[in-house]
């Protein structure tokens, strides 16, 4: 197992106060495949919020272990993005939003960030979208899309929030297949919420499973099987 890059130490995460999650400890390690699980309402984007710093803990700690001792880089693919078809933006627009963080406001974007652009939409199969419009792609193009977006942040964690909702079994296989190249490749850590119980069997090494407010965290050949998720299963409709 390699080092740990995230750890949450005591943590109770919620809104207002009240906690959604309480008392999770558990680490994340780096270079790692980590999938989300639980049913709606579990918390799961709530937890992802506080990950994020979009949401601060009620109590308890999240540390982190950068390489280079800056806070961590989050490359974040949402369940989807609705623009206004009053933006004409284009694949390649959307894609080049990720570089914006390293950009001072008010500057053009350089070449050099323009062609790291180009090069995450050839990684992520979607070079062919950056001439069209993001509002006329389909789900899995888009998602591909917002995946080349993700990864131009230079992320050292890819969270993806069940980039394959809504998308055919077809690209669900490719997208899902790509995201478990680009962490092999580029050595980011992955994390992921989904429902595909095939997808976690097939890629994730680490499971984080919210139930009745608390994670139950452990390896996925462990917790992704027939026994244990019926008993999971059984204890959510009691």
């Amino acid at each position: 197992m390699n080092e740990a890059l995230i750890t949450l130490d005591k943590l109770s995460i919620g809104y207002n106060g009240q906690p959604v999650l309480s008392e999770i400890s558990l680490a994340i390690a780096r270079d790692s495949f980590t999938a989300i699980l639980g049913v709606n309402g579990s918390g799961k984007s709530t937890l992802l919020k506080t990950l994020l710093g979009l949401l601060p803990p009620i109590a308890g700690r999240i540390d982190t272990a950068a390489s280079t001792g800056a806070p961590l880089v989050f490359g974040y693919v949402p369940q989807s993005i609705q623009f206004d078809p009053i933006y004409l933006l284009k694949g390649f627009e959307v894609a080049l939003m990720g570089t914006y963080g390293r950009i001072r406001p008010g500057r053009f974007v350089p070449s050099s960030e323009r062609a790291f652009t180009r090069e995450c939409l050839r990684a992520a199969g979607a070079e062919e979208f950056a001439r069209k419009r993001f509002a006329e792609l389909s789900g899995g193009q888009k998602q591909r899309v917002l995946i080349a977006r993700a990864l131009t942040t230079r992320p050292d964690v890819l969270v993806l929030d069940e980039p394959t909702a809504g998308v055919d079994a077809a690209a669900t296989r490719t997208v899902l297949e790509f995201i478990a190249h680009a962490r092999k490749e580029r050595k980011i850590t992955v994390l992921l919420v989904t429902h595909d119980f095939a997808a976690v069997r097939r890629h994730a090494r680490q499971v984080l499973w919210l139930h009745h407010g608390k994670v139950l965290h452990g390896a996925a050949d462990e917790l992704v099987t027939s026994e244990r998720m019926a008993e999971m299963f059984e204890m959510e409709i009691g």
